[in-house]
């Protein structure tokens, strides 16, 4: 007897699989006709989006960086052209791509508003347009972000994206991509303290904690700031530029806060508050005894649901070293946040010693490369290059040293 072996797409259905595949095809058509139906405006103001935009960033898993508020902070600070891309579908908001266009060495991208200090970047979506997101063609999605950006921009370069995020698969993964040379790292925070330092170390790091412990009650012992007044809060992140801008000068390189415009962004995002979601909230641990009032640490996170993002830190060097005070302020910055909703604890991009040491989570980053002319094409083709050589570098730690002593030398 002979046998035949038959593709899983020809495979005998019975009728419950006659209706599910019935069901399946449905749903594709349906996606079809949504990109078919699918109307994209280009915008250059935020305000007349404001109601749709803030009913898709509902969405617990829409990155907080396409935030209606976090964008408009960046917009008032930068004043960039924007080119904000609306998808409409059978009259309801589809997508909204948060995008500003950017000239470098005379070619336009267009990027994500605020992408220099942003991460897990997602875009908006509604609901239906991710549901039928798995039937969209390719191409044609494509060709319309080409056509709705034409004569506007040469490149659109939508970086830092997780394919998926948090079990969701991103739209965006349908258009031509590179895989950026960064990746973020994250701790889930679960039922308690105690179970969340059970996915790393936990004895070293209880350990670790009890000697800094000491080594600051030496001097006196320290309190832990978390929050506080917006004026304080301005204050410490004025501390922080200044912090960082001595960290970025021992170092040789550029420091990447100093020009008003970000400083400025900065210090609006302090004022985003709803509820318990934030756009920016200073913590610090401040020195007491003989250092009493002296801040050795600094760090400013932000919120969104349960997923916290910690965006920047710095330290005074010339402070308790040996104690470590960067490190410790993690400590009391993840306790404090357990059993308050917060799910994860985000160390966002770079990959760093103690970031690897805080979270066993590594998500990879993407970067949409579509070119929309041929300047475009040819700045595309260079920006997949430049970040595969950096990716290549960077998991070379002898390639990775030197790489950092040219750049600390020529201050890039």
């Amino acid at each position: 007897m002979r046998t035949q072996k038959l593709d899983a797409d020809h495979q005998p259905l019975d009728d419950a699989g006659k209706a599910d595949a019935g069901i399946s095809r449905l749903r594709s058509v349906g996606a079809q006709l949504a990109i078919a139906d699918l109307d994209i405006t280009v915008h250059t103001n935020l305000e007349p989006l404001e109601s749709d935009w803030r009913a898709l960033e509902k969405d617990p898993l829409a990155s907080l960086h396409q935030g209606y508020e976090w964008c408009r902070s960046w917009v008032r600070a930068y004043d960039r052209p924007l080119a904000v891309l609306k998808g409409t579908a059978q009259g309801k908001a589809a997508f909204i791509l948060p995008i500003e266009i950017e000239s470098r060495h005379g070619v336009r991208i267009a990027k994500f508003i605020g992408a220099d200090h942003s991460n897990i970047n997602t875009g908006l979506f509604s609901a239906a347009f991710l549901e039928g997101a798995g039937g969209l063609d390719a191409g044609r999605f494509a060709a319309i972000l080409r056509e709705a950006l034409h004569g506007k921009a040469d490149l659109l370069l939508l970086q830092n994206m997780p394919l998926e995020w948090r079990g969701r698969a991103n739209p965006l993964k349908l258009l031509p991509m590179v895989q950026n040379q960064n990746h973020a790292y994250q701790l889930p925070l679960l039922e308690n303290f105690e179970a969340t330092l059970k996915q790393l170390n936990a004895k070293s790091r209880r350990k670790k904690f009890r000697v800094q412990s000491k080594r600051l009650e030496a001097i006196g012992g320290f309190d832990y700031i978390d929050g506080g007044s917006p004026a304080e809060q301005h204050a410490l992140l004025d501390l922080f530029f200044r912090q960082k801008s001595e960290r970025f000068r021992s170092l040789g390189l550029p420091d990447v806060f100093a020009d008003a415009a970000t400083k400025a962004f900065l210090h609006g995002l302090i004022d985003i508050r709803d509820g318990s979601d934030y756009g920016l909230e200073m913590h610090a641990l401040r020195l007491k005894g003989e250092l009493d009032g002296k801040i050795a640490a600094v760090s400013g996170i932000s919120r969104k649901g349960d997923h916290v993002i910690c965006q920047f830190g710095a330290i005074d060097e010339n402070l308790v070293p040996d104690a470590s005070p960067g490190e410790f302020l993690y400590w009391q910055m993840i306790s404090g946040l357990q059993n308050k909703g917060v799910a994860l604890f985000d160390f966002g991009l770079g990959d760093q010693t103690y970031k690897r040491s805080w979270a066993p989570v590594e998500t990879d980053h993407h970067d949409v490369v579509l070119p929309l002319s041929l300047k475009g094409r040819i700045a595309g083709t260079a920006h997949r290059a430049i970040t595969r050589s950096k990716a290549y570098i960077k998991v070379r730690p002898g390639f990775y040293r030197t790489a950092q002593r040219l750049r600390a030398k020529i201050g890039i």
